[in-house]
Protein backbone atom coordinates (compact mmCIF):
# COMPACT_ATOMS: atom_id res chain seq x y z
CA UNK A 1 0.00 0.00 0.00
CA UNK A 2 2.79 2.28 0.34
CA UNK A 3 4.39 1.58 -2.35
CA UNK A 4 1.20 2.14 -4.50
CA UNK A 5 0.48 5.66 -2.67
CA UNK A 6 4.26 7.11 -3.44
CA UNK A 7 2.91 6.60 -7.26
CA UNK A 8 -0.17 8.29 -7.22
CA UNK A 9 1.06 10.93 -5.48
CA UNK A 10 2.34 14.16 -7.56
CA UNK A 11 3.32 17.19 -6.41
CA UNK A 12 1.02 20.28 -6.67
CA UNK A 13 1.94 22.17 -10.11
CA UNK A 14 3.30 25.46 -8.39
CA UNK A 15 5.36 26.40 -11.85
CA UNK A 16 3.04 28.90 -13.14
CA UNK A 17 2.32 30.68 -9.70
CA UNK A 18 6.04 30.98 -8.49
CA UNK A 19 6.25 32.62 -12.21
CA UNK A 20 3.59 34.91 -11.34
CA UNK A 21 5.26 36.07 -7.56
CA UNK A 22 8.53 36.21 -9.37
CA UNK A 23 6.81 38.73 -11.63
CA UNK A 24 4.96 40.73 -9.34
CA UNK A 25 7.83 40.78 -7.45
CA UNK A 26 10.28 41.77 -9.90
CA UNK A 27 7.63 44.44 -11.36
CA UNK A 28 7.29 46.17 -7.45
CA UNK A 29 10.91 46.12 -7.14
CA UNK A 30 11.53 48.23 -10.36
CA UNK A 31 8.64 50.69 -8.87
CA UNK A 32 10.45 51.05 -5.74
CA UNK A 33 13.53 52.10 -7.72
CA UNK A 34 12.12 54.27 -9.66
CA UNK A 35 10.46 55.78 -7.12
CA UNK A 36 13.62 56.72 -5.45
CA UNK A 37 15.39 57.87 -8.38
CA UNK A 38 11.99 60.08 -8.78
CA UNK A 39 12.57 61.22 -5.05
CA UNK A 40 16.32 61.85 -5.89
CA UNK A 41 15.16 64.28 -8.66
CA UNK A 42 13.09 66.12 -6.72
CA UNK A 43 15.41 66.85 -3.83
CA UNK A 44 18.56 68.02 -6.13
CA UNK A 45 15.93 69.88 -8.14
CA UNK A 46 14.25 71.88 -4.79
CA UNK A 47 17.57 72.01 -3.73
CA UNK A 48 18.82 74.10 -6.80
CA UNK A 49 15.56 75.86 -6.46
CA UNK A 50 15.93 77.20 -2.92
CA UNK A 51 20.03 78.26 -3.36
CA UNK A 52 18.58 80.20 -6.59
CA UNK A 53 15.84 81.80 -4.37
CA UNK A 54 18.69 82.76 -1.45
CA UNK A 55 20.83 84.21 -4.13
CA UNK A 56 18.47 86.21 -5.46
CA UNK A 57 17.27 87.70 -2.13
CA UNK A 58 21.15 88.21 -1.24
CA UNK A 59 21.88 90.25 -4.51
CA UNK A 60 17.97 92.14 -3.35
CA UNK A 61 19.24 92.91 -0.24
CA UNK A 62 22.89 94.49 -1.88
CA UNK A 63 20.15 96.19 -3.94
CA UNK A 64 18.19 98.01 -1.22
CA UNK A 65 21.56 98.48 0.66
CA UNK A 66 23.10 100.82 -2.43
CA UNK A 67 19.71 102.63 -2.39
CA UNK A 68 19.43 103.30 1.08
CA UNK A 69 23.31 104.50 0.51
CA UNK A 70 21.57 107.07 -2.67
CA UNK A 71 19.07 108.47 -0.95
CA UNK A 72 21.47 109.23 1.87
CA UNK A 73 23.18 111.34 -0.64
CA UNK A 74 26.08 109.51 -1.09
CA UNK A 75 27.29 108.27 -4.51
CA UNK A 76 28.64 104.92 -4.03
CA UNK A 77 31.18 102.79 -6.20
CA UNK A 78 29.45 100.94 -8.95
CA UNK A 79 26.50 103.15 -9.38
CA UNK A 80 26.50 104.78 -12.92
CA UNK A 81 25.01 108.28 -12.75
CA UNK A 82 23.81 109.92 -15.97
CA UNK A 83 21.57 112.39 -17.38
CA UNK A 84 21.48 116.43 -16.64
CA UNK A 85 22.89 116.60 -13.44
CA UNK A 86 22.76 112.98 -12.76
CA UNK A 87 19.59 112.14 -12.06
CA UNK A 88 19.43 108.68 -13.28
CA UNK A 89 21.62 105.91 -11.30
CA UNK A 90 22.20 102.43 -12.59
CA UNK A 91 23.77 99.34 -11.00
CA UNK A 92 23.65 95.85 -10.74
CA UNK A 93 24.17 93.20 -8.02
CA UNK A 94 25.24 89.78 -9.22
CA UNK A 95 22.70 86.76 -8.31
CA UNK A 96 24.41 84.48 -10.21
CA UNK A 97 27.55 83.48 -12.88
CA UNK A 98 24.84 84.13 -15.33
CA UNK A 99 22.37 86.82 -13.83
CA UNK A 100 22.52 89.96 -12.21
CA UNK A 101 19.93 91.99 -10.81
CA UNK A 102 19.65 95.25 -12.54
CA UNK A 103 18.70 98.49 -10.69
CA UNK A 104 17.69 102.24 -12.55
CA UNK A 105 16.69 105.02 -10.06
CA UNK A 106 15.53 108.64 -10.69
CA UNK A 107 15.79 111.24 -8.64
CA UNK A 108 13.38 113.21 -8.10
CA UNK A 109 13.05 117.06 -7.82
CA UNK A 110 11.61 116.61 -4.16
CA UNK A 111 15.44 114.70 -3.65
CA UNK A 112 13.85 111.27 -3.51
CA UNK A 113 14.71 108.23 -5.90
CA UNK A 114 11.97 106.40 -7.37
CA UNK A 115 12.64 103.44 -8.89
CA UNK A 116 12.63 102.90 -12.72
CA UNK A 117 13.86 99.52 -12.98
CA UNK A 118 13.84 96.64 -10.61
CA UNK A 119 14.96 92.93 -12.82
CA UNK A 120 16.51 90.06 -13.42
CA UNK A 121 18.57 89.86 -16.02
CA UNK A 122 21.58 87.70 -17.91
CA UNK A 123 24.78 88.95 -16.75
CA UNK A 124 26.44 88.71 -20.37
CA UNK A 125 25.43 89.08 -23.36
CA UNK A 126 23.72 86.26 -25.35
CA UNK A 127 25.37 85.05 -28.37
CA UNK A 128 23.60 81.87 -30.55
CA UNK A 129 25.82 78.94 -31.34
CA UNK A 130 27.52 78.83 -34.59
CA UNK A 131 27.71 75.24 -35.44
CA UNK A 132 24.73 73.28 -34.51
CA UNK A 133 26.49 69.82 -34.81
CA UNK A 134 23.96 68.45 -37.53
CA UNK A 135 24.46 65.60 -39.51
CA UNK A 136 25.16 66.74 -43.07
CA UNK A 137 24.55 62.99 -44.53
CA UNK A 138 28.21 62.09 -45.67
CA UNK A 139 29.68 58.96 -43.82
CA UNK A 140 32.52 59.52 -43.21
Amino acid sequence: MGAENRERFSPPAVGGVSLLVVFAVLCLTIFALLSLTTVQADVRLADATAQAVSDYYAADCQAQEMLARLRNGERPAGVQFYGSGGDYAQYDCPISDTQQLQVLVQLGEDGSWSVLRWQAGLSQEWSAEEYLGVWDGVVQ
